[in-house]
């Protein structure tokens, strides 16, 4: 990662744009949207579809390669629906695409490249529509998806449970357990004894959260001048 040369009131006002973007874009796109969202170039978070619910404290990371997309394609207008719980974290090139109904829970992670899809989207051997049958998908609080895990259709996996890097879900996961494999089978099970710290607990006062990073940042690009910075830009490799 390169060294962050912008000084810190570029970086201050870099980041009022992002949340003025977030705002004006991304949360008129959404059924509903909650507040202290933290999404770092929402230019490249793609919205689309009715009835798309986002809670507090959602975090998302867009790249221009791989951006983060949530759809609801119903079967008919204006059916379909998303939910996605409070302090949830999407990584660059998540995709969640709902042809009914999913629901994923506070504090759910999904690392980077992660699909969730309720549905097949056509049969086997009619190539031209969608089952007759939901089935919905549920990932329940807390669970952790690893790099590149696929959810597909009428899964649920349990509180707590990780699913290991490049798994493909095929059939329920219950809670506290880890699983991986393609189709993903469970591998381990977590002590349910032991206390779980959650992204729950660390947005848990938001406000404090933002000011520790608005601290870190004075901190560390105090020092950076506008000159250099530009500098930097016209020749990044200096």
């Amino acid at each position: 990662m390169r060294e962050d040369l912008r000084p810190y009131w570029i970086k201050k006002y870099y980041l009022k744009v992002v949340h003025s973007y977030t705002r004006h874009f991304i949360k008129p796109k959404c059924a509903s949207f909650g507040a202290h969202e933290m999404i770092m170039k929402p230019w490249h978070v793609k919205i689309s579809g009715p009835n798309i619910h986002i809670g507090k404290c959602f975090t998302a990371i867009g790249e221009p390669m791989h951006p983060v997309e949530i759809g609801v394609w119903g079967r008919e207008p204006g059916k379909g629906t998303i939910r996605i719980g409070d302090f949830a974290l999407l990584s660059p090139g998540v995709r969640i695409s709902a042809s009914d109904e999913i629901i994923i829970g506070d504090g759910v992670m999904m690392a980077n490249g992660c699909y969730v899809t309720d549905s097949d989207w056509h049969t086997l051997y009619d190539r031209t529509r969608r089952s007759l049958t939901p089935t919905p998908v549920a990932l329940e609080k807390n669970v952790w998806l690893g790099d590149g895990v696929t959810i597909l259709k009428g899964v649920t996996v349990g509180e707590n449970s990780v699913i290991a890097a490049r798994s493909v879900v095929t059939r329920d996961i219950p809670k506290n357990s880890v699983a991986a494999g393609n189709p993903a089978r469970i591998i381990k099970k977590l002590d349910a004894d032991l206390e779980f710290v959650t992204r729950g607990e660390l947005f848990s006062d938001p406000s404090s959260v933002l000011s520790f990073y608005d601290a870190v940042d004075r901190e560390v690009l105090s020092k950076n001048s506008l000159v250099k910075w530009i500098l930097s830009l016209i020749w990044p490799s200096a």
